[in-house]
């Protein structure tokens, strides 16, 4: 991350959303999307503006020549986290979901913030690319049927990651066997091919992914379901936990790790993901699919 984009961050959050410097006065919100290559989140600030019930951000990138890197982000996976500062001098966390607006619409609204800052105006004149207006829409997490989607969607992901690591065990062991049939001790074991060490890198990215959306979240889920607060807290430390054991995966990949010695560690994370996910569906679906009674019925 930038410098400058990494102390804007820190500025806003410790100020409940006020910034100094270049940006002072500016309406800024940050944003943080799921990396479309990496799976991991990143975090950028932006100029937003109201419109109704929804927020604007512009894909500007100071009039260069291509989109910034959030927008590319925000196409492959349009659930995002919002940071907004609050009159209260805090900063509000909520998860959204971005429409990249289209057509007369996007006109309409790039031409209006232009007129309300004449920058915009000049970004758009220094590039060719048409710059992009997206809308970001708030998650409505008090409602059941968002509810039952939500729960849907957990078990959806958490069956088709268990799927794709047991793809991937597989094809390590069949590697660690190719690499030593007997199962005796080998010099020089030749490290896995690049198809399965791509396949590996792109489960950890989908998991990361999974993790980041789920931690955007809680935060919502905890203020809907005050009851699973500890609950949430043990999630969000097994995240943390998950987290280390997927970047010391990656490591031993980076560093041409043995199909063998792969396939120990993927085993431990398999270990540990199996019973975090157990516990996630459990803890969380259950709550989300009863039936709730309204207040004084």
């Amino acid at each position: 991350m930038p410098d400058l984009n990494r102390q804007v961050i820190e500025e806003f959050r410790a100020n409940g959303g006020r910034v100094g410097g270049m940006f002072e006065g500016a309406a800024l919100l940050l944003l943080t999307t799921t990396g479309a290559r990496s799976g991991r989140a990143h975090t950028n600030p932006a100029v937003y503006v109201r419109d109704g019930a929804r927020l604007l951000v512009f894909a500007s990138n100071a009039g260069g020549p291509k989109h910034p890197a959030w927008f590319h982000n925000l196409s492959a996976d349009p659930y995002v986290t919002v940071e907004l500062g609050t009159p209260e001098g805090t900063v509000e966390r909520f998860g959204a979901t971005a429409v990249v607006t289209e057509g007369e619409e996007r006109d309409r609204l790039y031409a209006e913030q232009a007129e309300r800052d004449s920058g915009f105006a000049a970004y758009q004149a220094a590039t060719d690319r048409v710059i992009p207006v997206v809308a970001l829409h708030r998650v409505d997490l008090g409602d059941p049927a968002r509810h039952r989607a939500i729960a849907d969607h957990l078990v959806k992901v958490h069956a088709e990651l268990r799927s794709e690591l047991a793809a991937l065990r597989e094809g390590l062991g069949s590697a660690a066997e190719a690499a030593d049939p007997a199962g005796a001790a080998v010099r020089d074991t030749p490290t896995p091919g690049r198809q399965l060490a791509r396949h590996c890198l792109t489960f950890c990215g989908a998991l990361h992914a999974h993790h980041h959306n789920e931690d955007s979240a809680f935060d919502l889920l905890e203020r809907e379901f005050p009851e699973l607060s500890g609950s949430l807290d043990r999630m969000r430390e097994e995240h943390r936990a998950v987290t280390r054991t997927v970047e010391e995966l990656e490591a031993l990949l980076t560093s041409g790790a043995a199909p063998a010695t792969l396939r120990t560690e993927v085993d431990r994370l398999a270990t540990r993901l199996e019973e975090h996910f157990a516990y996630e569906e459990a803890q969380l679906v259950p709550a989300l699919t009863r039936s709730r009674t309204a207040p004084g019925s």
